[in-house]
């Protein structure tokens, strides 16, 4: 093992719906039902983040450490039985497609929740909660989060 992310070959091995170039994943993050998590190239997720459910990642992404992105969530009201190892019949888990846009940067420890789009060129600041859609080319941050300002987009020029 030349560094902490995974190969091109057993980047291969994990199983992921999809994935494009320029690929980097740690071997200390956490992928959770792989064949539902598309990822896009020149993508990047650092040590001890967690992505579980349906989620699908543009180009040129950075998900910094100890971020998570969680495609479902358990029913916390008390009308139902939780957690991963209760039997299904008895919880009520509901869930949707996390997808992040382009460009985007997740600070660390961000949580993004179900059915939540985080829109192309969005930066997010550390440890951000994200419990709705977020629009493109802004920056975010705070629990939950909060417009900040807008993003600029000359990086675009940088790509030609």
């Amino acid at each position: 093992m030349d560094n902490s992310f995974y190969s091109h070959d057993e980047l291969a091995g994990l199983g992921l719906k999809s994935y494009g170039e320029n690929v980097l994943i740690s071997r200390f993050a956490r992928l959770y039902s792989p064949g539902t998590i598309e990822i896009g190239s020149h993508v990047r997720i650092d040590d001890f983040c967690i992505l579980s459910g349906t989620i699908k990642l543009g180009s040129h992404i950075h998900i910094s450490a100890y971020s998570a992105l969680y495609g479902k969530t358990d029913d916390f009201s008390g009308d139902y039985l939780i957690g991963p190892m209760v039997d299904e019949s008895l919880t009520n888990v509901t869930g949707g497609e996390v997808r992040i846009g382009r460009y985007s940067q997740l600070g660390a420890g961000c949580v993004v929740m179900p059915k939540v789009r985080i829109g192309e060129g969005v930066a997010l600041g550390a440890m951000s909660l994200v419990l709705k859609d977020l629009d493109p080319w802004k920056i975010y941050k705070g629990i939950p989060t909060t417009f900040h300002r807008d993003r600029g987009r000359k990086l675009l020029n940088l790509l030609k």
